[in-house]
């Protein structure tokens, strides 16, 4: 399993401290030094099962730069996914990466259900 963070992300450091405390085992990967390209995050996108909208980080400074709330509706899912391949900062974390589920963004209760 890989945690996908910014170590300067609150969000991220509560994330991973509660993954420490439940004893998960995991991998990290900063994000700004690694981050993911479009194949994977098509992946990890077709393996959530969520909304494509959902692995950009709405509230982060490049997203409202790019104005992107007005132009993500017309662009294609392939657009979309080279987008966040080419700016990581847009890519909302943490990500949990597993074999068989990804989950995006921290809500202790999601991952408590999908990691014991």
């Amino acid at each position: 399993m890989v945690l996908v963070w910014y170590p300067k992300c609150s969000t991220c450091q509560r994330a991973k401290a509660w993954l420490d405390e439940h004893g998960v085992a995991y991998t990290l990967r900063d994000i700004k030094e690694e981050n993911p390209n479009a194949e994977e995050l098509r992946a990890w996108h077709e393996k959530s099962g969520l909304p494509l909208r959902r692995f950009f980080n709405t509230s982060g400074l490049l997203y409202k730069g790019m104005a992107l709330k007005d132009k993500l509706p017309e662009m294609t899912d392939n657009e979309q996914y080279i987008l966040l391949g080419e700016y990581g900062m847009l890519v909302k974390r943490p990500l949990i990466v597993a074999d068989d589920f990804v989950l995006v963004g921290f809500r202790e209760a999601e991952w408590s259900a999908a990691l014991g």
